[in-house]
């Protein structure tokens, strides 16, 4: 972009600063009141406004924290300490410094936010705060999405799979995220992520292979053979009923993904003749096993 800058701290009387004649920032009265009144109790600035030294016409120009300066007017300061610039700047840098520090200024995690915001037990520390009832409104609404990734201690494995592999892998993982999907949401653990890697090393040791996708794919064709084993998902074997609402992968309880293909034309026609006879409303195929399983549970009883 341009040379680097070499800011220095300097402490002076903030009357002698010039102020931006045109500022995108703008602070509501309310705010600015606040932000007085915190100066004024603080008695002293505790950020610093960014100044540029234009030694040519002898003004020192506050290109970021022109509302914390004209504060500390009010609150009747008399020195505040500043970070300033010394060497010659271009208008255009100038503006470039003056927008950034506007714009960049990164975005709270409401989560976060709501803690430490509760944590406050004095009133007038809660006041300080400067919170205004807008955002009080939005902590009452946090959930858990609105965790940001910034806050997460995550990491991204990538694993590259042959076609065949890549196609059997989506499959086992469609069916893993069915199984799993629910009206809760949840996160992993990162002691999950350490307990899949000792999955892929035992998997590897006992095939005696040191590809990752190669292992990931057998860890996966094991899933396959147990996706009865998914049903805990959703499925209470003691009471026998469902233990959430929303729906089921069909896999999970068949235990397979697929059958022999004489059977499945079997259960095609039967399911059609249902669906063409009204048995069954159009779209709910899956109502068939239903009853079957139901007249067959009359039968037993």
């Amino acid at each position: 972009m341009s040379d680097p800058l070499k800011p220095r701290m300097v402490e002076g009387d903030p009357r002698e600063l010039t102020l931006l004649d045109i500022n995108a920032r703008f602070m509501r009265h309310e705010q600015f009141q606040r932000l007085v009144a915190n100066i004024r109790d603080d008695g002293a600035l505790t950020s610093t406004p960014l100044v540029w030294n234009d030694t040519e016409t002898g003004r020192r120009i506050v290109l970021s924290g022109n509302h914390r300066t004209k504060a500390a007017i009010e609150a009747g300061l008399e020195r505040i300490w500043w970070m300033e610039i010394v060497e010659p700047l271009p208008r255009q840098r100038q503006i470039a410094l003056q927008l950034a520090h506007n714009a960049i200024t990164g975005e709270d995690d409401p989560a976060t936010l709501k803690a430490l915001y509760e944590e406050l037990e004095d009133v007038s520390m809660r006041l300080y705060s400067g919170l205004d009832d807008k955002t009080l409104e939005l902590l009452d609404e946090i959930t858990v999405p609105s965790l940001a990734e910034a806050n997460l201690d995550f990491a991204t494995v990538q694993i590259v799979f042959l076609p065949d592999e890549k196609e059997t892998a989506e499959k086992a993982l469609e069916a893993a995220r069915k199984a799993a999907s629910a009206d809760a949401r949840w996160l992993a653990h990162i002691a999950q992520y350490e307990g899949v890697l000792d999955t892929l090393d035992t998997t590897k040791g006992a095939h005696n292979i040191g590809n990752v996708a190669a292992a990931f794919a057998i860890t996966l064709a094991i899933v396959e053979r147990h996706l009865g084993e998914l049903a805990e998902g959703w499925y209470d074997p003691d009471e026998q009923t469902a233990t959430r609402k929303g729906t089921a992968p069909i896999e999970t309880v068949l235990a397979t993904r697929t059958m022999p293909a004489d059977a499945a034309a079997v259960v095609q026609r039967a399911i059609d003749r249902m669906e063409r006879d009204g048995d069954i409303e159009t779209g709910q195929r899956w109502r068939a096993l239903e009853l079957w399983a139901a007249d067959y549970l009359a039968g037993a009883a």
